[in-house]
């Protein structure tokens, strides 16, 4: 039986939507309405005119074709106005398997609310034309450095494997306060939660300790000092807490100690945080691999 494969569309990727049985509704269209409300009707009416939606087969529909349960349709996400992101990537390393990136500041790393084409993902697409590349692991979007990507859907799972397994040894380099009194080398072991809000981490002392960076310092002068980070698990925003728990946020921080949100066209002092150094032992290829980002933190 013949199955389509959507294509990339302008770099991105189509999404999947499955139509449930027992359903009492007549269009495709009032089905992606009600199930998407966040998404705004003339949103799907605009992706309908587009030819953005297509049948499980390959079909492009319409807003008027009709709701056929158990089967699927594939739809394409792009927004009328996005904040462009002038800061550009640099391939490091590419092999059969891999894609190794250094990103920005500033450049979110995959499809989200307000970013589509500005996201390293949808760049990368865009340049490859590989349709299966998937990130490994994520960077924040504040986050600048070394980042991996998987340029096959069947290797996936085994390079997921070994960050699963903290198989991978990541450094990265901070600048933030210093502080005379604290003695580095240190190990911070800390219990993290969701905090409110619901973006934010925050720590938990009542409970055992779900997170661990070793922490050394490189160079200082009066007021700053650039820190060495070896994190041995990998949390949401665990450098970031690790780093505000010892009263030396990073530079730049909007979430800690206190949210200070900037407006998503301001790309004035990034976030002082880099992933410099990647290495583990490639599960296909059997080599030891690093990698380092070209990119600097300065005092």
């Amino acid at each position: 039986m013949f199955e389509f494969t959507p294509p990339l569309i302008d770099g991105v990727s189509a999404s999947k939507v499955f139509l449930p049985h027992g359903i009492t509704i007549s269009t495709i269209f009032e089905y992606l309405c009600q199930h998407f409300e966040h998404i705004k009707i003339e949103e799907w009416q605009q992706r309908f005119d587009d030819g953005l939606i297509y049948s499980a087969d390959g079909k492009k529909l319409k807003s008027d074709s009709p709701y056929t349960a158990n089967t699927h349709i594939f739809y394409y996400r792009f927004l009328a106005h996005e904040v462009h992101v002038p800061f550009q990537y640099e391939i490091l390393f590419e092999n059969e398997d891999l894609l190794v990136v250094d990103k920005p500041h500033f450049l979110t790393m995959s499809p989200t609310g307000q970013y589509v084409q500005e996201t390293l993902l949808v760049r990368l697409k865009k340049q490859t034309g590989y349709k299966e590349l998937t990130p490994i692991h994520r960077l924040d979007r504040e986050t600048a450095g070394v980042v991996l990507f998987c340029k096959k859907a069947s290797a996936r799972g085994i390079y997921q494997q070994l960050f699963a397994e903290r198989k991978v040894q990541k450094i990265y380099h901070a600048i933030a306060v210093y502080r005379p009194e604290l003695h580095f080398p240190q190990t911070v072991k800390l219990h993290l939660e969701k905090g409110l809000p619901f973006y934010t981490m925050q720590v938990n002392l009542e409970k055992p300790s779900n997170t661990e960076t070793l922490i050394e310092l490189l160079e200082h002068n009066k007021s700053h000092a650039k820190y060495l980070l070896k994190p041995q698990t990998g949390k949401q925003h665990q450098l970031r807490v690790h780093l505000n728990y010892l009263g030396i946020p990073i530079l730049n921080d909007e979430f800690y100690p206190v949210i200070a949100h900037k407006s998503s066209d301001d790309f004035s002092n990034p976030l002082q945080l880099l992933a410099k150094e990647i290495f583990f032992n490639d599960p296909v290829s059997k080599q030891e691999m690093h990698f380092n980002s070209k990119l600097e933190l300065t005092l």
